[in-house]
């Protein structure tokens, strides 16, 4: 059972709850978020930071990291037939779904372009360049694509708005016709509508 449904960073001890170390000295976000741009602001937001540490925690929580090792836990079941390892009841079970179902939708935002680097570098810890060429990208492009897919992963878990990071003002679509324009679905080919 952990402590807050759902929340991945929190497991329930015998009578008090426990907050789960994680080291993010090992994580590459964190050596992006110590690094500045050539104009001595921080490359990663902390709403981008945090967007890259909340989906690896899910992922970590939700067991989709590949087993490298033999499942042990299914010979310690108890009796009955009952498979599954000890401390494991359904309430922890729920949870680990929760955040599978997380992990998806989080993925499903930023969409499949973005998802790969995401996986890559949040949640099985390669570094930029290992990404780019297990994915097939020109050197020194995933430092962007990664930026590009945080900033999207924190709309989706409502850490930044809607309007662009480094720009209070809202963005809006311009367009250089007159008051009233109204362009045409159908154009023949000479700028006039049908």
């Amino acid at each position: 059972m952990t402590c807050k449904a759902g929340h991945p960073s929190r497991r329930m001890g015998e009578e008090t709850c426990v907050e789960a170390r994680r080291d993010v000295s090992e994580s590459p976000l964190a050596w992006l978020a110590r690094r500045k741009d050539k104009d001595g602001r921080p490359i990663l937001s902390d709403a981008e930071f945090n967007a890259g540490e909340k989906l690896r925690a899910d992922f970590w929580f939700a067991e989709m990291t590949p087993r490298v090792t033999a499942n042990w836990s299914l010979l310690l079941a108890s009796g009955g037939g009952r498979r599954g390892a000890p401390d494991h009841g359904p309430d922890m079970r729920d949870a680990v779904m929760a955040a599978r179902e997380r992990v998806r939708r989080a993925l499903a935002a930023v969409g499949p372009d973005l998802a790969g680097v995401l996986i890559d570098v949040c949640c099985h810890l390669k570094g930029l360049e290992a990404s780019e060429k297990s994915l097939g990208w020109p050197q020194r492009s995933g430092k962007v694509v990664l930026l590009i897919a945080l900033r999207q992963l924190a709309r989706h878990y409502g850490m930044v708005s809607a309007t662009i990071a480094n720009d209070s003002a809202p963005s809006r679509i311009r367009h250089w016709g007159a008051d009233g324009y109204r362009p045409s679905i159908a154009d023949d080919g000479d700028g006039e509508g049908r």
